[in-house]
């Protein structure tokens, strides 16, 4: 029983502190999303409930319309695995860390969000740390504060009054920075360099709204075909 709670601290301790750029963005976008909800007309339960069971960033924001629209369940999927398509490629790159890590993949598959992912796809997991656990403590933190970001914003929404127009960019910086420190780990830069001039070139092709889903998919497609030659870069990054 001690070591398993030593192991369970050792991976909260280790996972804590790649979280606190999430924790500054999220409080933020969360509060926001709680006024939201506020002045929709949602008390705190509806707030603390979808935060809690749909985490998914810009589809709670999407929900609040719907739910005050009319019922249609249809145009609700659809509009779900749309934004979030980009998800499916996330579980994709996860399927050989989440090996191995029991039941807590369970949990891992439900809250990964875009910044979980980045943090447990890219994070250098001390060796005397559990993987599982330190990813499943990123995932946990990450949702605890979303969820009190947002019940704060619904509980003290209508007594505060300020423009938040720019604060969904903090997310933004959020991955600048997160993008290079992954560039700086690098001993070769052709996936990031990669990435970049797909995403380009899809952002001219398709226009800001459409270019995400296509850009991923021609990643996906380009770094499968370079795998091969990609391989022996990882393995000399890992050891």
């Amino acid at each position: 029983m001690h070591t398993k709670i030593h192991t369970l601290k050792k991976a909260l301790m280790a996972a804590f502190p790649h979280t606190l750029p999430i924790f500054a963005g999220f409080w933020f976008l969360g509060i926001t999303y709680g006024i939201y909800m506020n002045v929709s007309g949602f008390n705190v339960w509806y707030t603390l409930l979808m935060s809690v069971t749909i985490f998914a960033g810009s589809i709670e924001f999407v929900t609040v319309n719907m739910l005050l629209g009319a019922f249609n369940p249809i145009q609700a999927l659809a509009m779900a695995l749309m934004i979030n398509a980009r998800h499916l490629f996330y579980g994709l790159s996860m399927l050989d860390k989440y090996q191995g890590v029991g039941l807590k993949k369970l949990y891992l598959i439900f809250g990964m969000c875009d910044e979980s992912f980045s943090i447990n796809y890219t994070a250098d997991v001390p060796k005397e740390v559990d993987k599982g656990w330190f990813m499943f403590f990123v995932t946990l933190l990450n949702h605890i504060y979303w969820v009190t970001g947002a019940v704060l914003g619904s509980l003290f929404g209508s007594l505060i009054n300020f423009n938040t127009e720019g604060l969904d960019f903090v997310m933004t910086a959020m991955f600048v920075v997160i993008f290079m420190d992954q560039w700086l780990k690098e001993k070769n830069h052709i996936s990031s360099v990669l990435g970049l001039l797909i995403s380009l070139v899809c952002l001219i092709a398709f226009g800001a709204d459409d270019f995400i889903i296509p850009s991923m998919l021609a990643m996906l497609d380009i770094l499968t075909l370079l795998r091969k030659h990609l391989e022996p870069t990882l393995k000399e990054k890992s050891e």
